[in-house]
């Protein structure tokens, strides 16, 4: 590999100017600015990153420590992340917690250790000490997606709860009474407000919300399945079900689907997070969409604000529900959703 002398002999002058023109400082004249970029491209010339750290105290790289990466809403946040930085000038290293507030530990040290200039999270609970500690440090940090309450920190998310509603009156509108929810983790930011916000939207309504119409999941496909067993096993099942993330939904719909069920005439379904293959879906299912991409892009110039000594404030932007076949058309008539026929 070619040196920075390498460079500096190429052109004819001093490796000080290199580092100069390298730099963009604006003392070089145009001649030698010319002369030393000719000799980098000629040469292939990579100046080295690690060095360059540890003079300047920055390496021009975000960590972002994610969820759960085969959720495609977090696939596309990440993608979303990535381009932004990089349009910054920054490059970015992903860890996937799956969920584990004890990957996320692991991920959130090792990018510590690996000298990030900031922090990207969407935090898998209510914050371990060193997220609390890295939060309350001297890293800049922003929230993304879910939060840590009471942590002075920016966040950057979705605001679901009008979106939870038109939901309900969604559902409502269409004649279905008896509503069920998949709830996330409460430990969650996400897990929490969703079914708050639903429980509100139901109480709005005049709609009962019995016990066991609540299903506990984790934000994972498998939950969604088991918790929807156990709503076409009660005496009285549910006309619809809304799943508060879009794995535990398509685990909702391969449930129904085992017992020979169909959606939506013999039960509604509906989801929060929108995603691409929603639309490919028999039938396509509704759901709250979240504006994912420019909420990577938000959390990423709020990042750099916090990293360039900028103010950085929270952002919150609307959620919206999509509205597809997955609901019906008219209102449901009682069945006995027990049966496999």
């Amino acid at each position: 590999m070619a040196s920075i002398k390498d460079v500096a002999a190429e052109a004819g002058v001093s490796v000080a100017t290199v580092s100069r023109v390298l730099n963009d400082h604006p003392s070089v004249s145009e001649d030698a600015r010319t002369r030393v970029l000719t000799a980098v491209e000629a040469l292939g010339y990579r100046p080295n990153a690690v060095a360059r750290s540890l003079r300047t105290d920055q390496t021009h790289t975000l960590g972002l420590v994610i969820s759960d990466v085969m959720n495609p809403y977090f696939t596309e946040l990440a993608r979303s992340v990535e381009e932004e930085a990089r349009a910054l000038g920054y490059s970015v290293i992903i860890g996937n917690a799956d969920e584990r507030p004890d990957l996320q530990d692991h991920h959130v040290r090792t990018l510590l250790d690996r000298r990030i200039d900031g922090l990207l999270v969407s935090p898998t609970d209510g914050g371990s000490p060193l997220m609390l500690g890295t939060a309350r440090g001297g890293t800049p940090m922003v929230f993304v997606d879910r939060w840590i309450p009471g942590v002075d920190v920016p966040v950057v998310r979705a605001d679901g709860r009008a979106a939870v509603r038109d939901l309900v009156a969604h559902l409502h509108g269409l004649g279905h009474r008896r509503l069920a929810i998949i709830a996330g983790p409460a430990a969650t930011t996400t897990g929490s407000e969703r079914i708050e916000a639903f429980r509100e939207a139901m109480a709005e309504y005049g709609l009962p919300l019995p016990d066991a119409y609540i299903g506990q999941g984790d934000f994972q496909a498998e939950s969604g399945r088991r918790v929807t067993e156990g709503f076409l096993d009660l005496p009285e099942p549910p006309e619809a079900v809304f799943a508060t993330d879009n794995l535990m939904a398509l685990g909702a719909l391969d449930a129904i689907r085992a017992r020979g069920l169909r959606v939506p005439d013999d039960i509604a379904l509906a989801a929060f997070d929108d995603i691409r293959w929603f639309v490919h879906t028999d039938p396509p299912i509704t759901a709250i969409a979240q504006p994912t991409g420019e909420l990577g892009r938000a959390a990423v110039r709020a990042l750099v604000d916090r990293i360039e000594g900028r103010t950085s404030r929270s952002v919150t932007l609307p959620a919206r529900l999509v509205v597809r076949r997955s609901c019906g058309e008219a209102a449901s008539s009682p069945k006995d959703l027990r049966s496999t026929t």
